[in-house]
């Protein structure tokens, strides 16, 4: 048989492309493969660009003292065993289309320039796909993972942000361009036919070894395959492939807690959060046997006074971490918040429950722990849950929910409304002077929600209110003309100075107002600004400013307590003088006996409670450790077993899922 000169695959030997061939030895097992030597191809252009991309996070880590030089092999080792077999998934679309595809329409003008696009295209992914992990490490210092994940499910703010913060057309151009090149610097242009025609029954055996090997492997190999090998946090990403992980993250978005998470026996469980939860001032309805929920108390502040009907307004602020705030021993850039401050009770040990804004808004309203892989904000089932709200609303207050950009994002509208949430988002404000893709500017909105609040007392109604920021995020795009703030270019420390300068103009206004004296001013931070650290558990960049302001009704001051944001919610009644039923699993932080303050986390799949320094972690796939955090090296140091943390952990994370999982933390199962 022979073969045209113009159907040789430029890859192989010219000579013996060209040869006569007298049966498939002539060729080898290039022979055999026939059409499905593209396949080859593909897969090896796969790896080669995964290990390009994994030379350049070990660089990085390296350049930034994240990793070091011996934890670079296994990772390695490791990774090279995920490039293969993530190439080998990446290319089964290709395997279907050349075993499906006939011979003759394979062979004509349409079938090559079918696979020539399909190669084009496929090629231009994967070099920006080089581009794209580089970034994404850059801000999250993590692999693709689920955050990549729930991002994606809103295009429009996304996609916008993604535009607007990075360099997307040259990178795009360029991977273009590399990927022309490498269809067609080749001496002859590429030509998508093989030497020996294959009938269905050659072509079927092919695609049914390829199906064994990838059913084996998603059977036999997982992300935590390669990972776990070290403590250290960065080798294990550095080890992970992005586009395995990616997926990996995706197959596990409605995970079952107790497969891969440790867990206890419910009693145990409920007796030990029951003696965590207990305080002076709580007392449970009944035995753990005898009520809905286990955890339903009854919460008595009748020794602090009587109730006050104050004015709530809790200012969230996207991405702001301690580390800016001066009056919190941070960078300096928040003169604002450090002037209110002065005249405020500050809690200065409080922890973020997460790295995303849905994770905070959970852990403020619900009080629930992070369990993953998602917020229940973002769950499916999430109405009606006991909340915040719940109790505002049993004190005659009309809770609401006020926010910069489209409340659809992130689901959060449909969070807020059905859980006793008044909303009022960038639909229902005025158009603004000053917007990037993520919402309206800061100083706006906080406009918009004084003239939102002026109505609801002339109504009657106290303000009990959750006011969202939007502006401290890239683009990192301001109005023009603010002191020391770049319109554009500023990066992070302009998108903290402009938040700050908000807040200062917000409150100049507030205390204008003849219901100021009657408020109580929240400053709380959603979340710490980026990931970035070597340990499972970043804790360095999780410490987030409380801030109660409320001249005549909080005594000025500093509380050093251990705490979280599942505690904040707690702490804002009891300063309210409050009693009410409550299914809150979080604390009053004024109440915390001394050296019992806790704070709990979650990173990616990683959840973990610290008490005393000490952390327990509960890794995915049933994995339990202890370590203690040295805050001086901001690492996570691996230590003794502390059995008691580390049920205590299980026992909180694993009921805050089981009750929201079975309906229990839903308003009408707390009581007696």
């Amino acid at each position: 048989m022979s073969v045209a000169s113009d159907q040789h695959f430029p890859f192989l030997p010219e000579k013996a492309a060209t040869s006569q061939i007298r049966g498939w030895p002539a060729l080898g097992i290039r022979a055999r493969l026939g059409r499905f030597r593209l396949l080859a191809l593909l897969w090896l252009l796969f790896v080669a660009t995964s290990v390009v991309s994994r030379a350049v996070l070990s660089v990085i880590a390296l350049q930034e003292g994240l990793v070091t030089i011996l934890m670079l092999p296994q990772a390695w080792l490791g990774g090279l065993l995920l490039d293969a077999l993530a190439g080998l998934y990446f290319c089964v679309p290709f395997a279907i289309y050349l075993w499906w595809m006939p011979e003759r329409s394979h062979r004509s003008r349409l079938g090559s320039a079918i696979l020539r696009i399909g190669f084009f295209l496929a090629i231009a992914a994967l070099l920006y796909l080089i581009a794209a992990e580089y970034f994404f490490f850059d801000e999250f210092n993590a692999r693709f993972n689920y955050t990549a994940v729930e991002y994606l499910i809103y295009p429009t703010e996304v996609f916008g942000n993604i535009r607007d913060s990075y360099p997307v057309f040259p990178v795009m151009a360029a991977s273009v361009v590399g990927a022309l090149l490498m269809l067609f610097v080749p001496r002859r242009r590429l030509q998508f036919s093989d030497e020996l025609p294959q009938s269905l029954a050659q072509r079927s055996a092919i695609m049914a070894m390829l199906a064994v090997v990838t059913a084996a492997s998603l059977w036999l190999v997982n992300l935590e395959t390669v990972q776990g090998f070290s403590s250290n946090r960065i080798a294990d990403e550095i080890a992970a492939n992005g586009v395995y992980s990616f997926f990996s993250a995706v197959r596990n978005a409605k995970l079952d807690y107790a497969r891969y998470y440790p867990t206890l026996a419910e009693d145990e469980a409920v007796t030990r959060v029951r003696k965590m939860l207990a305080q002076s001032n709580t007392k449970y309805l009944g035995p753990p046997g005898t009520t809905q929920s286990p955890l339903a108390r009854q919460v008595d502040n009748s020794d602090l006074g009587p109730p006050r009907k104050l004015n709530v307004i809790i200012l969230f602020e996207e991405s702001m971490g301690s580390e800016f705030v001066g009056s919190l021993g941070g960078r300096d850039l928040t003169p604002n918040i450090d002037r209110i401050a002065a005249e405020s009770l500050s809690f200065t040990n409080l922890y973020a429950s997460g790295t995303r804004t849905v994770r905070g808004m959970e852990a403020l309203t619900t009080s629930l722990a992070p369990v993953p892989p998602e917020s229940v904000v973002k769950r499916t089932d999430n109405e009606g849950l006991f909340n915040l709200a719940t109790i505002a609303r049993a004190h005659g207050y009309v809770p609401s929910f006020v926010y910069g950009g489209y409340g659809t994002f992130d689901n959060m509208n449909a969070f807020f409304g059905s859980n006793g949430w008044s909303l009022f988002d960038r639909t229902d404000m005025p158009k603004p002077r000053s917007a990037n893709i993520w919402g309206i500017a800061d100083e706006e909105l906080f406009d918009n929600a004084l003239n939102a609040f002026d109505e609801q007392i002339v109504r009657g109604e106290p303000i009990f209110s959750l006011v969202m920021s939007t502006s401290n995020h890239k683009p990192y795009t301001f109005p023009v003309g603010i002191p020391g703030v770049k319109a554009r270019g500023g990066g992070r420390e302009a998108g903290v100075r402009y938040a700050d300068y908000a807040i200062g103009k917000f409150f100049d206004k507030l205390r204008t107002k003849p219901w100021y004296s009657n408020t109580l001013l929240v400053i709380a931070g959603d979340h710490g600004p980026r990931v970035y650290g070597r340990s499972q558990i970043p804790l360095s960049n999780y410490p987030v400013p409380f801030i109660v302001h409320s001249p005549g009704n909080v005594t000025t001051g500093r509380n050093r307590t251990l705490s979280s944001q599942v505690d904040i919610g707690p702490t804002l009644l009891g300063l309210l003088h409050l009693n009410y039923t409550s299914c809150l699993p979080g604390r009053d932080i004024l109440r915390i006996v001394p050296g019992d303050g806790y704070a709990l986390f979650n990173h990616n799949r990683n959840v973990a409670m610290m008490r005393d320094q000490q952390v327990a972690v509960l890794g995915f796939g049933k994995q339990v450790t202890t370590s203690v955090y040295d805050a001086e090296s901001k690492d996570l140091v691996t230590t003794a077993t502390n059995r008691e943390l580390e049920r205590d952990t299980q026992a909180l994370f694993q009921l805050s899922w089981e009750f929201f999982r079975d309906g229990r933390q839903r308003e009408d199962r707390c009581r007696a």
